[in-house]
């Protein structure tokens, strides 16, 4: 399965490392690390070369940097125990290795990569010529926007936030509602809604046809291009790219894996704030129940509580119409835009063939995943949770009446003090801070 390819685990995007600028000090450094496929520390050179820069992009603001979270009284944590330890090392290891996408023919191919990389950071993707996808997933911020709802193109918000593209290669659903069961299929979303790029086939057409180093990369993937298919192509192409997203090693994957040995002098080494908040949120938290797994998210959609209206007059039905757009659109798992499947017992439409519509999952929204959250912010499918603080106080403060009637029994409020809630801040920071190299 394409055994020659070679993959970033900490991105590099318009000269900027993606695994230094998570660092809560200065951001300056760049580069990658290795392959999770691979052994060798060399990263394909087509993948690895900055992107070409492109007139109509705004410049990337620099991230502010974190204020460290203390208080005057910090008690030491309780030895771990042993449904702790296992409770933690079930987030990893990490990264997760890469499987590729088996209905997207580009998907892992360096050549696809590259072309995507440069298609991402290319403002003529747009129907005015300004705004290219970088604009709304900006590499500095997570791939997202910093904004509560990214701005459209007629100078509107839009009706969500723009969700960090961070690990998304690991997620079956895609987008806060789940509408695209493919990456390829999620990206064509943005790429022809007129609120966003706008980009239609001939618009397309032309670019590709006006470029001769896309074009030239374009033919490297297909020799014979069907004309047709150019959009989708280019959407495949995207994909390829940002399957390559995957966030770097953290501090907490160290103290995971040594715990995984069962080396638990390593604890002395994790911040006793970040360890008490872990304890919390494997504990009495019960925060692992949604957010599994080493990319700490359970990839479903959930109602957490929190406000569905775009507007006074318009509610956001989330879920419940996600999942009616994913069985009405041509494009899903499927249809007949797939790529043939080379293995049959490999079946990606599976989760798509079982699919159906429920009542209880309106107002349901996508369970995020954790890592390099502090980037991100603001949170919430709507931006109206403006920081960490403010996702804790939500969780601590949960009106369980504002759930629908057959909705989430998991939920209860935490009553956290303010100790708890600075524990379980610092240890969701562990999550965005790089791992410490001897």
């Amino acid at each position: 399965m394409r055994c020659g390819l070679r993959r970033l685990t900490s991105v590099t995007l318009l000269g900027l490392s993606l695994g230094a600028l998570v660092a809560l000090s200065a951001c300056r450094s760049v580069g990658t690390a290795p392959s999770p496929q691979s052994s060798s520390a060399s990263t394909a050179s087509s993948v690895t070369q900055a992107a070409v820069a492109s007139p109509g992009l705004t410049p990337l603001t620099p991230l502010t940097p974190l204020t460290p979270l203390t208080l005057s009284t910090s008690p030491k944590p309780p030895p771990l125990s042993s449904d702790e330890i296992a409770a933690i090392v079930s987030h990893g290891p990490w990264p997760v290795a890469f499987t590729p996408d088996p209905g997207n023919r580009f998907s892992g191919q360096p050549a696809a990569i590259e072309l995507g990389r440069r298609l991402f950071a290319d403002p003529r993707l747009s129907a005015d010529g300004k705004r290219a996808c970088i604009s709304c997933h900006q590499p500095n911020r997570g791939f997202a926007d910093g904004l509560a709802r990214s701005v459209a193109a007629h100078g509107g918000p839009l009706d969500r936030n723009s969700q960090g593209l961070l690990d998304v290669r690991l997620q079956h659903w895609f987008g806060w509602d789940g509408a695209a069961d493919s990456l390829w299929a999620f990206v064509l979303r943005p790429l022809g809604d007129d609120r966003e790029m706008g980009a239609g086939p001939s618009a397309l057409a032309a670019l590709m046809a006006g470029d001769p180093d896309l074009s030239s990369r374009y033919r490297m993937l297909d020799p014979n291009p069907d004309p047709t298919r150019l959009r989708i192509d280019i959407a495949k192409a995207l994909a390829a790219y940002l399957e390559t997203l995957d966030s770097p090693r953290t501090r907490f994957d160290t103290l995971r894996d040594a715990l995984a040995r069962g080396d638990l002098a390593a604890t002395a080494d994790y911040p006793g704030d970040a360890l008490r908040g872990l304890q919390l949120f494997v504990g009495r938290g019960r925060c692992n129940l949604c957010h599994v797994g080493p990319a700490f998210s359970n990839g479903e959609f959930h109602d957490i509580g929190r406000p569905f209206m775009v507007d006074a007059s318009r509610p956001d039905p989330g879920r419940h119409a996600g999942v009616k757009a994913v069985l009405a659109d041509p494009y899903n798992r499927l249809g007949r835009y797939v790529d043939p499947i080379v293995d049959p017992t490999d079946d990606p439409a599976v989760r798509t063939r079982h699919l159906a519509p429920a009542h209880r999952n309106f107002g349901e929204f996508r369970v995020p995943g954790l890592r390099g959250a502090v980037l991100t912010a603001p949170y919430g499918h709507d931006g109206s949770l403006p920081g960490l603080a403010d996702v804790v106080r939500h969780y601590s403060e949960i009106d369980l009446e504002r759930l629908h009637a057959d909705g989430e029994s998991l939920l209860r409020p935490l009553h956290l003090d303010a100790q708890q809630s600075a524990d379980l801040i610092a240890f969701l920071r562990t999550l965005s801070e790089p791992e410490r190299r001897p």
